[in-house]
């Protein structure tokens, strides 16, 4: 059993039709667990940067998401604003076409780009979309994501048909840079998934059951991430 299990968790609701009261219950569990970070999309980060001021518990918002397809101008832009509305921590999702394509050069240009935009307080996270690659690009995505000194890989969206595995996450630990932590993501539901995606290398989790991972109860729901 992990005793701060709850600092590894970054609660998360992306659906894209979450109301203001699901966001209310989570800056309450966020509160009340004191999660490490709550995840939402951009419209709320005022919002529970407002609700978390002062609490600990780190603003985290997606950008680019959840196709990763934007322009390297506006996922730029889309940065900047999280950050002037409060956020600290940023995942955004790698242009997955790109990185299919084997478009190296554009790829770092725009990882290092928003990197730049995430000055040494803000976290950046780069979603990569395990589901959809092959290990080759996998392992790419590894190289990149360390030249461009990102703070975190992630696996998932949760939108893209599949998630995090314990397979996954070995093969992003084994190629990745020291430096750079694991982000695990989409489809963790039980406190054995979270405990599993840890102990293979993972230092964050991205879930919408964080609750139930921390009290070791059966999730009542079967959202993606």
């Amino acid at each position: 059993m992990i005793n701060n299990l709850n600092q590894y968790i970054d609660q998360t609701i992306l659906k894209p039709d979450a109301a203001v009261t699901e966001i209310e219950t989570l800056i309450d569990q966020a509160k009340t667990y004191q999660f490490k970070a709550v995840c939402i999309n951009p419209y709320y980060v005022k919002h529970c940067t407002q609700k978390l001021k002062n609490t600990g518990v780190k603003i985290c918002t997606v950008i680019g998401f959840p196709l990763g397809a934007n322009t390297t101008a506006t996922k730029v832009f889309e940065t900047q604003t999280a950050i002037a509305d409060g956020a600290n921590e940023i995942d955004v999702v790698i242009n997955i076409a790109a990185l299919k394509n084997q478009q190296d050069s554009y790829l770092l240009e725009e990882l290092k780009q928003i990197r730049q935009v995430c000055t040494k307080d803000i976290i950046l996270k780069v979603i990569i979309e395990t589901a959809l690659l092959t290990e080759p690009q996998k392992i790419l995505a590894c190289k990149l994501v360390s030249q461009a000194q990102a703070d975190f890989i992630k696996t998932s969206t949760g939108f893209a048909g599949g998630g995090a595995t314990v397979a996954d996450i070995k093969l992003l630990k084994k190629n990745i840079a020291k430096n750079v932590a694991i982000k695990a993501s989409g489809g963790i539901r039980t406190q054995a998934q979270a405990i599993a995606m840890i102990d293979a290398g993972a230092t964050r989790i991205g879930t919408s059951n964080g609750v139930n991972i921390v009290n070791n109860q059966q999730s009542k729901t079967s959202g993606s991430y």
